[in-house]
């Protein structure tokens, strides 16, 4: 089993083959504005360079599973968004 990096602590993790499992736990855990902030983290420390290949694969790992977090908040939010606007005008139709 491999070990992961987590960006935000500096800190290993073992990191298991079900990465489906641990990004439905991060997307339970993590809020838009939390996985988009460790995600430029992410970003920041791949840019910068310096690190291990294993150290960095781990990191565009990660960073792939926080911009998914981040693609599904988004999706949900622009969900919740048009159907207000569709029973807005639903409404509107109505009068």
């Amino acid at each position: 089993m491999a070990a992961r990096t987590d960006a935000g602590t500096g800190t290993e993790s073992a990191a298991g083959t079900d990465s489906g499992a641990a990004t439905a736990a991060d997307e339970a855990a993590l809020g838009y504005e939390q996985a988009r902030d460790e995600l430029i983290e992410v970003v920041r420390r791949l840019e910068a360079g310096g690190t291990s290949l294993e150290e960095s694969l781990a990191l565009w790992e990660r960073g792939e599973e926080l911009a998914k977090v981040c693609r599904r908040r988004l999706e949900g939010a622009r969900a919740r968004l048009d159907a207000s606007l569709a029973a807005e005008r639903a409404t509107e139709e109505a009068e």
